[in-house]
């Protein structure tokens, strides 16, 4: 025996043969032929349609409680406690926003990246009790 024929056998005890799946028995109805009269075929599409229905109607039986932190957080972010850090973001805002639109500047040399964080901090700490209040 020699090495192409050795090296051509254990290649091919290693190779996966083609395998070829039918087709289930449930793809095989919904398909029409041209054998099958054109009343059958609206009457397949109507129960898929009422089996479509039937998932919508479980898909919004199914709905998640809506999450009242963003809300307690917006909330926050305008009391009195937070006032300070959102006059500051509002504030650094309004500067890179007017030096980006301005003609003869390069573009705005500051982000607002503190101030929000102050901001975000600020009506977390405020928002995290009320929330955890609701919550239990």
């Amino acid at each position: 025996m020699s090495l192409v024929s050795l090296i051509s056998d254990f290649y091919s005890s290693l190779t996966v043969s083609e395998v070829h799946a039918d087709a289930s028995s449930s793809e095989i109805e919904e398909q029409p032929t041209s054998e099958q009269p054109k009343e059958s075929v609206k009457l397949d599409s109507s129960v898929a349609d009422e089996k479509e229905q039937e998932v919508e109607e479980e898909e919004e039986e199914e709905e998640e409680p809506e999450d009242p932190f963003p809300a307690l957080q917006e909330e926050c972010a305008n009391s009195k406690e937070c006032l300070p850090a959102k006059h500051h973001y509002d504030d650094c805002v309004e500067r890179v926003t007017s030096a980006a639109e301005s003609e003869d500047s390069k573009g705005p040399k500051e982000d607002c990246v503190e101030e929000f964080f102050h901001l975000m901090h600020c009506s977390t700490q405020c928002a995290a009790p009320k929330l955890f209040a609701k919550l239990k």
